[in-house]
Parts: structure tokens; sequence; C-alpha cells
């Protein structure tokens, strides 16, 4: 799978993960694909809500010690 971009959001709290999310998604094409990385216990309610919300599909959220690793392809 091609990642064409980075969010890096370790040490953010809610609900600026998502919000930097959604910023940095508007400027992929659609069918890009953001890797997220966070350690905000919310993210892992959070990431997955906005995609539904925002009509994104969640490849993929994994767990690496600390930071949840998400990736997310614009839809």
């Amino acid at each position: 799978m091609d990642v064409t971009a980075e969010l890096d959001a370790v040490g953010l709290l809610c609900p600026l993960p998502v919000l930097k999310a959604r910023k940095r998604l508007s400027q992929l094409a659609t069918g890009e694909v953001l890797r997220i990385l966070a350690d905000d216990p919310a993210a892992v309610i959070d990431v997955p809500h906005f995609c539904t919300e925002a009509g994104h599909e969640l490849l993929s959220m994994q767990d690496e010690g600390a930071v949840q690793i998400y990736l997310v392809r614009r839809g």
C-alpha cells in the first residue's frame, strides 16, 4: 500500500488529531492514503468515527507501543 502523506499527532489531545487529519486529508486527492500517528487514548474512538462521518475509509488501525497508527484513504 502506498502512503501518500503522514501526520504525526503524537502528544496532541482530542480533538486535535482529528482536526489536523481533516486538514491534511483535504490536501490529498481522492483515493490517496494518510498515515496518522497518535497517542491520545480518545483517538481509538475519534478517528474511526471521523472517517465514517466524513466519508473516508479507515484501512487499518494498529498499536505500536504507546502509539496508534491509522491508515486512512481519502473518500
